[in-house]
């Protein structure tokens, strides 16, 4: 069986079960829904957004910002500075997905000796045991 046939059928056991109504679900799905499901609820859990895209991996700069921990009007300034690859339908800027997690290796490469040198001199000055 296909994945998408997999998903389908326990999406459609999802909302059959969702249906019934009160407050616990029960329902078996296939080890891929569940391993999914189980990824979406640790990212819960760890306090990160889950944002799901458009099948071309695009976001609105609102989805970015929250993707990015920052509000819409830096993701604006980053789209504006070049940091960010997008584009536009009608009006509306559409960020790529693989455009935002080159931006975060990028700033977590280009903080590391900035944190080291942090830590360096928080030891130095007996800051830290």
């Amino acid at each position: 069986m296909m994945m998408t046939d997999i998903l389908t059928r326990d999406a459609d056991k999802l909302h059959r079960a969702l249906a019934r109504g009160g407050d616990e679900v029960r329902l078996t799905v296939s080890r891929e829904t569940a391993e999914w499901m189980a990824q979406l609820v640790d990212a819960k859990v760890s306090g990160r957004d889950v944002v799901l895209t458009n099948d071309l991996g695009e976001v609105t700069p609102t989805q970015a910002g929250q993707m990015l921990g920052m509000s819409r009007p830096q993701v604006r300034k980053l789209i504006d500075d070049g940091r960010l690859d997008f584009r536009k339908v009608g009006t509306h800027h559409r960020i790529t997905v693989a455009s935002i997690q080159a931006f975060l290796a990028a700033e977590r490469e280009r903080r590391a000796p900035i944190l080291a040198e942090l830590a360096r001199l928080q030891n130095d000055a007996g800051l830290v045991e």
